[in-house]
């Protein structure tokens, strides 16, 4: 696996560049313009606010990028997968006390919610502000900046069954010539304008603070913007790793970062009737052209970014058991983590679409833009101080200090932002608040289910007992696998066999699937083995998995076949059984009625578990229960 890895290395470096920093590196296409609009606080361009807000862009980068999330936050990964969820994963995995975790998981929960209302509106933003560059090169197609914006949103979210590998690929060596064309275009704008340079020093980033704290304080609503991918980042880190990610950012992205909103800086300072696209405008006007395709390429590159994040933190949830099983499709056979989700591709290209419609300029979106990632990235850093105390057992003094560091620059932008909340900062927080409803529903449901369904199963040690004293069963040829939910308890189905039929076959597996807090569980750790104290051909075998892991019974069965007698079977030939929960809504007051009918809802769009366990469909049977919520 090393010798893969570091023959991967240039591949995943350059396919970092492509798929997790489109986010970042589009910000330069309307953060600074954003500033000075309406959305942004109507802020007056003069050259002591624009120096001080480019220094203010610059420092966040720096502290919030380079230093907390790269330097800090990333190494807080679980078994390699990064992003809010493996922080929650990490909190519920501590020693913390049963309610100290359940706030910070709940928290968390909060933080990948405002998540999600981030990532519907970057895709819509990051295209929409690029083909908004045909403004400047061309004034007259100003009508079809919103037709072209559809269709290149249409061709990306197409484009996702592919997967990121593929992907990377091809928008790796894009997106690195989208980074030199920045880079060199503001390097043209310092090299007229070479005190522009002075953004560089904190001092100047402190300086505007100290003396002009009100519009340092509303300008941070438009430096937000040039971090908003910072959480699709640290996401994407189980697809690519930290070293390639680390790499691309030092060595391409973030200089070329600096010299570009530089270059802006100075070109709107010293010619302050610029109108339309700024970046476009660093260049000479017949190479305009080709940057605005060079920026529609990059902006596409840049909705990747989210959507590859998007992914990446559901399918963890999934396996937390904090959302309905969905369809996962793995798009690499070399790098984990890389995946296609049919039904999120779909919800969230619905939601863009809707978006880029309703909104019709980046202008517009720009008010709704930065609160929801401000307060996920105040989540992260919270969550990544609990870690520090519970995993890595960091002292207190330490913890404090980091917390006073970082948490005060997220707490500002936090602040700054509320303004936004009456320009169309309403509408990430609301679908915020619908992903954690469904979050809250869902963790509800299942636990009442839980109880319900442990009330019917009887122990699995006296239905074993009984089995041995109680009248004789018939044993017939063939294997039988069945599938339970709790390792302690006897599966419905196996417990209607026995009851209503009288028999059982030769060899039965009762086998228990639970999902651990890390992100990967070992194929030769998976299986524990309980013959149940009697030589009869039943056996208890409970798999454990990753919450980022395929689930494959037949497949893991077939490694396990010289483990015992009882397990030496074709798993492929056995049959399987399932016991399925048919839930009938009761008048009891443990729920609302409204998310008893949400509850419902999820559980019947739900993946059915033969799917999910990817069992021979036509040796399956699934047997119903009635249970009341």
């Amino acid at each position: 696996m090393p010798k893969i890895k570091k023959i991967l290395a240039p591949t995943l470096t350059i396919g970092a560049i492509g798929v997790v920093f489109g986010d970042i590196g589009t910000s330069p296409l309307y953060a600074l313009q954003t500033v000075f609009s309406k959305s942004g606080g109507r802020v007056e361009l003069t050259r002591t606010n624009v120096y001080g807000i480019v220094s203010l862009i610059i420092w966040a980068i720096i502290l919030v990028v380079s230093v907390k999330f790269i330097g800090c936050i990333m190494k807080a990964d679980n078994e390699g997968e990064g992003g809010i969820m493996a922080l929650i994963a990490l909190v519920r995995n501590s020693k913390l006390r049963r309610h100290y975790k359940w706030i910070f998981i709940t928290l968390g929960l909060v933080g990948v919610s405002l998540f999600y209302g981030d990532s519907a509106i970057t895709p819509a933003i990051s295209v929409l502000s690029a083909v908004e560059g045909l403004k400047v090169v061309a004034p007259h197609l100003n009508y079809a900046v919103v037709p072209l914006t559809l269709l290149f949103l249409v061709v990306l979210f197409w484009f996702q069954r592919y997967g990121t590998s593929v992907i990377g690929w091809v928008f790796g060596p894009l997106m690195l010539v989208w980074f030199i064309v920045i880079g060199i275009g503001g390097l043209l704008q310092i090299w007229h304008y070479p005190d522009i340079l002075g953004t560089l020093l904190p001092w100047t980033a402190i300086s505007f603070f100290i003396h002009q704290p009100f519009i340092a304080f509303i300008s941070l609503t438009a430096v937000v913007l040039a971090i908003t991918g910072v959480e699709a980042l640290y996401a994407d880190m189980g697809h690519f790793g930290r070293e390639p990610i680390a790499r691309a950012w030092f060595w391409v992205v973030f200089p070329a970062l600096v010299l570009c909103y530089m270059g802006e800086g100075a070109l709107i300072t010293n010619a302050p009737s610029l109108a339309g696209s700024i970046l476009v405008q660093l260049f000479p006007a017949y190479l305009r052209v080709g940057v605005v395709i060079i920026a529609t390429i990059a902006a596409l590159i840049a909705s990747q970014a989210v959507i590859s994040g998007v992914f990446s933190l559901t399918s963890q949830a999934v396996r937390l058991r904090l959302l309905p099983r969905m369809l996962i499709r793995h798009t690499s056979i070399y790098v984990t983590g890389q995946i296609y989700m049919p039904f999120i591709n779909f919800l969230l290209f619905t939601l863009v679409i809707a978006l880029v419609i309703g909104f019709g300029s980046s202008t517009k979106l720009a008010g709704a833009y930065g609160i929801a990632v401000s307060g996920t990235i105040a989540v992260d850093t919270v969550l990544f101080l609990v870690v520090m105390r519970t995993q890595w057992r960091k002292s207190v003094a330490l913890i404090s200090l980091a917390g006073a560091a970082f948490l005060v620059v997220d707490l500002l932008f936090v602040a700054s932002n509320l303004q936004k909340l009456l320009h169309g900062g309403l509408l990430p927080v609301a679908i915020g608040c619908l992903v954690f409803i469904l979050f809250d529903t869902w963790l509800k449901g299942e636990r009442i289910i839980d109880a319900e369904r442990q009330n019917k199963e009887k122990p699995l040690n006296e239905f074993i007992d009984k089995l041995h004293n109680g009248p004789d069963i018939k044993r017939i040829p063939g294997a039988a696998v069945y599938i339970g939910h709790h390792s302690d308890y006897t599966p419905l189905a196996l417990n209607a066999t026995v009851s209503e039929l009288h028999e059982l076959p030769e060899k039965v597996a009762i086998v228990t699937v639970e999902t651990s807090n890390a992100a990967h569980v070992p194929a030769d750790k998976r299986a524990i083995l309980d013959t149940l104290d009697y030589n009869d051909g039943i056996t208890h075998l409970k798999l454990s998995y990753g919450y980022h892991d395929t689930v494959n019974i037949p497949k893991a069965l077939e490694s396990l076949r010289g483990l015992s007698p009882e397990l030496n079977f074709d798993p492929y030939q056995a049959s399987y059984f399932i016991s399925q929960s048919s839930i009938a809504q009761s008048s009891r007051h443990n729920m609302y009625g409204w998310q008893k009918a949400l509850y419902r809802m999820m559980q019947r769009s739900a993946l059915n578990a033969s799917d999910y366990y990817k069992l021979p469909i036509d040796n399956t049977e699934v047997m119903q229960t009635l249970i009341k919520l």
